[in-house]
């Protein structure tokens, strides 16, 4: 089968999860840079790493790469790369670009040079002077850093956060993405009660529900490349037949979302039943100074207010004060808790096992990781004599 070579982008913070995700998917020629993770597979990777990658924002197939100073440069280098291979004569394929510490740093000029270019490797393919562009969409890059252009087409189409279950979000949406890399960094286990008392419209529940249960975020929606015919439709066939043979839905899981706002919780229950998950979570309306449990050893994984905007900081360093306070009671569980409070641990009243530094969307922020005693591990039962 042929070989590609894919560029999974990532936000910053969490390359290496996205890197363990690919890794996890049997793919073993992978490095890990700023934003990116990189690997070579055969052509059935595009269609199982856009459906099962849950971390990544996309999934590029890279062209190119080569280094240019000057636009002539950029233009003969990728004109001498083979569009033809992936871009048929019928094809929509626009340009967009990006240029970091580079000699060539006008975007604009740079994106017309290299559709000039990709247009001229056509004709000479394809034997004639224009293309209507009506066909599949190929959205090609040019990404310049340190003088090295990087050209690459979107696999993915919509970002990887747009699982397709998500149509109503509440006032401070976190990226379904991100959601799913808290999880993944908790190292949470399916036989353990989650719980997250700041759900909202229920994203990090919802995750939690399909990385339960082993259930491929792509499963329930389309990806540009689906429409490319150099891509047989049998590859899309069997991975998406092995989504379904690879999901537990016999998994039990507790799952447990609450929130003070009723308005906010019916949204949440309408996109776990869009994901498909609603039986597996229970959603509730609940003050979180109200949480209780009498469950031990949880995983409490949230995302609560930041207080960005000015004058909200008292009102969230009381509400994190009274956190710690609720929290406490609960000394056999661990806790996640992402903000961009640089005092957090102060309010909350403890230090944290461990921290990360993350991007929620534009806004820097900690993911305070607190770890909860292991369970005893269950006694072995002597044979009777």
């Amino acid at each position: 089968m042929q070989k590609v070579e894919l560029i999974a982008t990532a936000t910053f913070g969490l390359e290496s999860v996205v890197a363990e995700e690919v890794k996890g998917l049997g793919y073993t020629d992978v490095q890990v840079e700023n934003g990116k993770v990189t690997f070579s597979a055969d052509i059935s990777s595009i269609a199982r790493t856009n459906l099962w990658l849950r971390t990544a924002d996309r999934v590029r197939l890279k062209i190119g790469e080569f280094k240019a100073t000057t636009f002539d440069e950029l233009f003969e280098k990728t004109k001498a790369l083979p569009w033809a291979d992936w871009v048929t004569e019928d094809a929509t394929f626009p340009v967009e670009g990006k240029s970091v510490k580079s000699t060539l740093y006008s975007v604009p000029d740079c994106q017309a040079i290299v559709k000039k270019a990709v247009v001229e490797s056509l004709k000479k393919t394809y034997k004639r002077d224009w293309f209507e562009e009506k066909g599949p969409m190929y959205k090609i890059e040019v990404a310049l850093h340190k003088d090295v252009a990087t050209l690459t087409i979107d696999t993915s189409g919509p970002g990887l956060h747009k699982r397709g279950y998500r149509g109503l979000i509440g006032t401070a949406p976190l990226k379904e993405t991100m959601a799913a890399a808290m999880i993944l960094l908790s190292r949470w286990k399916p036989d353990r009660v989650f719980m997250d008392p700041f759900c909202g419209s229920g994203t990090i529940p919802i995750e939690a529900a399909l990385i339960g249960q082993n259930i491929a975020p792509g499963m329930n929606r389309e990806f540009v490349s689906e429409s490319w015919p150099v891509i047989p439709k049998s590859v899309w066939r069997e991975a998406r037949a092995e989504t379904h043979d690879l999901a537990r839905y016999d998994q039990k899981l507790e799952i447990i979302g609450t929130d003070a706002d009723e308005e906010i919780l019916k949204v949440a229950r309408r996109n776990a039943a869009e994901a498909g998950v609603d039986d597996l979570i229970h959603f509730q309306r609940m003050d979180v100074r109200d949480v209780r449990t009498k469950k031990k050893y949880g995983y409490l994984i949230c995302n609560p207010p930041y207080g960005e905007r000015l004058g909200e900081w008292k009102q969230v360093s009381r509400l994190y004060r009274e956190m710690g306070q609720t929290f406490a009671a609960m000394d056999t569980w661990s806790f996640y808790i992402i903000t961009s409070d640089e005092l957090f641990e102060e309010h909350f009243g403890r230090t944290a096992s461990k921290k990360r530094k993350l991007y929620n969307g534009n806004i820097k922020v900690d993911y305070y990781q607190f770890f909860g005693p292991k369970p005893p591990r269950p006694t072995k039962v002597s044979p009777a004599e």
